[in-house]
């Protein structure tokens, strides 16, 4: 049958006529989605599964109607592992989120080309400042579109914490700045422009979705009652998004990232080790006879698994309890796999603060584990420490 939705919503009119119990549908690129929805619609239970899960027998014939047979075989065994697939308003936050991400990276793709313009024209700023994407840089672009060329006026346009570099500025600003760099740097901030108006009228979006929870997503999220503005109340009045962003590493964008892909109802994942199974931030078990070795993550959702890893990074430079786990791993374990430990954590707390409604995010500290060490343990790591530098240490009892 086609796939159109005439007739799939006659196909759903069938089964629900039929009186079929469930439905399920295999993930194939974006085919399923007409399917799982408006079957979904027609108020059929559909579940959908992973390919890679429902492969048939080897060495058996291969046809789409045989591969529905083995479908049905496996449903009615109950045999199956269904994908997580959100509800409908959290699929269209999810939507607003990830083409957010998209565009946020596309208009930096788009910094870079205008970093490799200036080094076109000789001009190396990008060597004086850290981001070319600041006030002060905006302005010097501006006036160098318009047709200044003095170096020093360029310079004086600096402004904050850029000012003391006058002199690297005056060097870094004197090159060979034409009329067609001129018209291409006005192409590309333009086209930056654009990209950050839409940017910005995205958020608000996601902010208003954020804001327009229903009763039913409120119950699901563990809830009772809604704010004055319609958003979800949590402990201390905060919404689900606020208190996310507590978290060390992560904010409010990175927060409402994490609600669009796993959504509020944390009752899909019994527990935090279910979510982290999901999102691939925890080793593979492979056993074999005496022999037990961890093996790769996946691939798990790439959105996810982004603004946790940059949630990592951040969380990692920082005097707190999952700063020091990142520098108590990456010892022993190298920085990768230190950064998807700490992702994993961050996770863990989430899982935590969306599944109690009255938790906040307390950071423990990084002394945690050097508090949670005995004395004489801590006396031994350190004569160790010195005895490995040379030294021989005698202690004697402080008055």
């Amino acid at each position: 049958m086609a796939a159109t939705t005439r007739e799939v919503t006659a196909l759903a009119d069938r089964l629900v006529g039929a009186g079929i119990k469930r439905v399920t549908v295999e993930s194939t690129s974006d085919y399923w989605r007409i399917w799982f929805y408006l079957l979904e619609a027609a108020g059929l239970p559909v579940q959908l599964v992973n390919a890679r899960d429902v492969k048939n027998v080897p060495g058996r014939p291969k046809t789409d109607k045989l591969d529905a047979v083995w479908l049905a075989k496996l449903t009615e065994k109950g045999l199956l592992r269904p994908s997580f697939v959100p509800p409908a308003p959290i699929r269209q936050l999810r939507d607003y989120a990830r083409l957010r991400v998209d565009l946020t990276r596309e208009r930096a793709r788009y910094w870079q080309r205008m970093e490799k313009l200036l080094e076109d024209a000789l001009i190396k700023v990008s060597s004086v400042v850290s981001r070319l994407d600041s006030l002060s840089v905006r302005d010097m672009l501006e006036a160098l579109i318009a047709g200044e060329r003095d170096p020093r006026r360029l310079a004086d346009l600096a402004r904050g914490k850029m000012r003391p570099k006058h002199a690297a500025l005056v060097e870094a600003l004197t090159g060979r700045f034409d009329e067609h760099h001129a018209e291409l740097t006005r192409m590309l901030l333009e086209q930056i422009d654009a990209l950050s108006g839409k940017i910005a009228a995205l958020t608000i979006r996601i902010d208003e979705l954020l804001e327009a929870s229903t009763d039913g997503e409120l119950h699901s999220a563990g809830v009772d009652h809604p704010g004055d503005d319609g958003a979800p109340v949590i402990g201390g009045g905060l919404t689900a998004a606020e208190r996310l962003a507590e978290i060390t590493g992560l904010g409010p964008v990175s927060a409402q990232v994490i609600i669009a892909e796993i959504g509020l109802d944390m009752t899909r994942f019994p527990t935090a080790g279910h979510l982290v199974s999901w999102a691939k931030l925890c080793p593979r078990t492979i056993q074999s006879g005496p022999v037990q070795r961890g093996g790769k993550t996946g691939k798990g959702n790439p959105y996810l698994k982004g603004v946790l890893g940059e949630a990592a990074a951040v969380a990692a430079r920082t005097d707190t309890f999952l700063g020091e786990r990142y520098r108590r791993i990456v010892k022993r374990r190298g920085k990768l796999k230190a950064l998807v430990a700490v992702a994993r954590s961050i996770l863990v707390v989430v899982w935590n603060l969306l599944a109690d409604p009255t938790a906040r995010f307390h950071d423990l500290g990084s002394d945690y584990h050097t508090r949670r060490i005995d004395t004489d343990r801590r006396v031994r790591n350190h004569l160790a420490q010195l005895a490995a530098l040379g030294y021989r240490v005698t202690l004697e009892p402080a008055a």
